[in-house]
């Protein structure tokens, strides 16, 4: 269970399938002949380079992913020299991508390494491509379907029909317990926190998480056990 903004108190969603999206992050290292800026020809620019692809990193999900299919890449981040008057020797660029799907994925991080080598080829740069360094990445989130009937079983019993939404949009944000449910199928479902106008949004460094739903999620494990053991007895 994880507390969710924008879901009002008292309320549940669930359902089975995709819940939230896989997350794999990258890598990309640019390196070049550094020179003065005022002599640009005598080098390789490096922040030219990373540039142009960061604009071209941005077409893999609008033109190379099918618009049925929810996908986000975003570069976070970008290190690159140290003074006004050079051109750096190395540029690094970091960044993410999520999605639903096996196959996407494997999209989208082709594509990405296919415009990494050409776009840096094309201004004589060299570059290293890492995916999810440290073993950063993370599956999707999948609920099993048996386990999501007990789950949403469990919730109507607590918010009534009207209080759980059967068919919530898949978040593009990731989580660890898909590696749980990789090892044994379950469920993750979402409880209201309420608006996040007062709380704001998750993983926000003023978020408020709301007190008065401690009893709601306690009363759903419970229901929930209470179920599970007149199941299998």
């Amino acid at each position: 269970m994880h507390n969710f903004p924008d879901i009002p108190v008292g309320h549940f969603a669930v359902k089975s399938g995709a819940m939230m999206a896989s997350f794999d992050c990258f890598e990309i290292t640019l390196s070049g002949q550094a020179t003065h800026a005022a002599m640009p020809h005598l080098g390789n620019d490096t922040i030219l380079a990373a540039a142009q692809l960061i604009t071209a990193i941005q077409s893999i999900v609008s033109r190379n992913v099918d618009p049925a299919d929810s996908a986000v890449v975003s570069i976070t981040q970008i290190h690159a020299g140290n003074t006004w008057n050079a051109i750096p020797e190395t540029v690094v660029l970091r960044g993410t991508f999520r999605c639903f799907s096996s196959e996407v994925k494997t999209l989208i991080a082709d594509k990405l390494s296919h415009l990494v080598q050409h776009i840096c080829t094309g201004f004589d740069i060299k570059t290293t491509l890492t995916f999810n360094p440290e073993n950063a990445g993370y599956p999707v989130t999948l609920n099993t379907e048996p386990e999501t009937a007990i789950a949403l079983q469990a919730a109507i019993a607590i918010a009534g029909i009207e209080g759980v939404n059967t068919n919530p949009s898949p978040s593009m944000g990731s989580e660890d317990f898909a590696f749980m449910l990789q090892e044994k199928p379950g469920c993750y479902l979402w409880i209201g926190n309420g608006s996040s106008e007062n709380s704001c949004l998750l993983h926000n460094p003023h978020y408020d998480f709301n007190d008065d739903i401690l009893t709601i999620g306690a009363n759903y494990w419970v229901k929930l056990v209470e179920i599970m053991l007149s199941t299998n007895s």
